[in-house]
């Protein structure tokens, strides 16, 4: 059988445009354009072309064709802050404010609980819930991050991982040059998995001393990674860091070197225009979690604003403890509504803007904008393919929108992680993935149980 493999859905929404589309194609796309009657070849993890689909079948005669009639291709769905291990802890500190949520549950609960096997099963009952809803790569900040890269690598998923940095001790690191240590260790041990990129990830400025804070900016510059780090999330983590260090926590982080085109600042709810300047003139980007935001109280982020100051703004779904649904598209509704409401404009954040946010601006803030994101070729194929046909999203006007504003993720049918099909009609294309997904499930009794001990004071 041919690997070639062509993909002709109804629609196509490529993102962006084709850098060089093939002789007698169209001349690329706008933003928030889609494409009817087009086809995407696939040749092995790459796309090899996007064309009209008679000229596809044409020039690719031994292709193997995937018809996707009332179906909507998209690119890649990328998260662009979670912490998938956490699923496991899903429900166990709702209705509590963040400082509270963290003292009270989650950290006391960590200290006893986290480890490779915990990673491992959280990771992989979150990676596939996402992977499920769309998203092809997912951008994770957590300890004993090789357990979470062996649950991605197993579903087929891409990955990018924080080497994680806090001040404080835990099972997986003693300081933070331990941390440091271990964390580029493995970033070394996996410089050969294609599906495998790291990010630097101080926890939060109120985690984080100036000293590794200073070394984490060195490495960035060195390595060229990213920066992911919690900032500016609540009123009381920019009052505190006024009182302690006499500067908001973006200045602080500024002075220290850490803000420039390589930050991703996580939540950054609480901004003044200073703040939001100093996000657009270093070229940082922003990872925006609206659910988690909302549950925890801690505010709404001016994503409109955002926007109109040229910021790069992804969608993360932060980690199913503060969050309980790793649902990135329930996340993008979301966030265009809440974009809206906030700044009294119902243009603000458009389908076809929330779409980017969803691919290739989050691409772009993991500096993988040049390998995924949009539909083009000599890009990674990868895909989701959304079914629009089911009676509650009849009729379809503008596919974009109803990717947006209907559809959930029970329409996501098909994925596609560099070129493999690993979902197919709503099924792990891999019978013993899905036999380990079973396994997994059963095993969450153990950890509920563990769980329920340390709650109640018996562990």
């Amino acid at each position: 059988m041919s690997s070639t493999v062509l993909l002709a859905p109804q629609w196509i929404a490529p993102v962006a445009a084709p850098r060089n589309p093939p002789d007698g194609a169209e001349d690329g796309t706008e933003d928030g354009s889609v494409l009817v009657d087009h086809a995407v070849v696939v040749e092995g993890d790459r796309i090899a072309a996007l064309l009209p689909a008679a000229e596809a079948r044409q020039r690719y005669p031994q292709a193997r064709i995937v018809a996707l009639p009332g179906h909507l291709l998209a690119p890649g769905f990328v998260n662009l802050h979670t912490h998938a291990a956490m699923a496991l802890l899903r429900g166990v500190g709702d209705d509590l404010p963040l400082h509270r949520w963290l003292q009270q549950r989650i950290w006391p609960l960590e200290a006893k609980l986290v480890g490779a096997p915990f990673v491992r099963d959280g990771a992989l009952l979150a990676l596939h819930e996402m992977l499920m809803g769309g998203v092809t790569c997912v951008n994770d900040m957590y300890f004993f991050p090789e357990a979470a890269i062996e649950s991605a690598l197993l579903l087929g998923m891409r990955s990018v991982h924080g080497v994680i940095v806090i001040d404080f001790a835990s099972a997986y690191a003693s300081d933070a040059g331990d941390y440091l240590r271990k964390g580029l260790e493995l970033r070394d041990r996996m410089r050969d998995e294609p599906l495998v990129g790291f990010c630097l990830a101080p926890h939060a400025p109120y985690t984080v001393g100036d000293a590794p804070l200073r070394q984490i900016a060195m490495l960035a510059r060195e390595l060229g990674l990213p920066i992911h780090t919690h900032v500016h999330e609540t009123e009381e983590e920019v009052r505190e860091s006024v009182q302690r260090h006499g500067m908001r926590p973006l200045e602080r982080l500024a002075a220290l070197g850490l803000v420039g085109p390589e930050l991703i600042a996580v939540h950054a709810v609480h901004l003044d225009d200073n703040d939001l300047r100093l996000l657009a003139d270093s070229g940082a980007s922003v990872a925006h979690c609206p659910h988690s935001n909302l549950k925890l109280a801690s505010g709404i982020a001016p994503a409109a604003r955002m926007h109109e100051l040229g910021i790069c703004v992804g969608i993360g779904t932060d980690g199913s403890a503060s969050n309980n649904r790793l649902d990135l598209l329930a996340e993008a509704r979301t966030a265009a509504l809440l974009a809206k409401g906030r700044s009294g404009n119902a243009e603000a954040w458009p389908a076809a803007r929330t779409l980017r946010a969803l691919t290739l601006d989050a691409a772009r803030a993991l500096g993988l904008d040049d390998r995924i994101g949009s539909i083009e070729p000599g890009k990674q194929a990868d895909l989701v393919a959304v079914d629009l046909s089911a009676a509650e999203l009849a009729p379809v006007f503008d596919p974009i929108s109803h990717l947006i504003y209907g559809c959930g993720r029970e329409h996501v049918q098909h994925v596609w992680v560099a070129g493999r099909h690993v979902v197919d009609r709503r099924q792990l294309s891999d019978a013993n993935v899905r036999l380990q997904i079973t396994e997994v499930v059963a095993r969450t009794a153990v950890w509920h149980n563990r769980i329920g001990e340390i709650l109640s004071g018996s562990a």
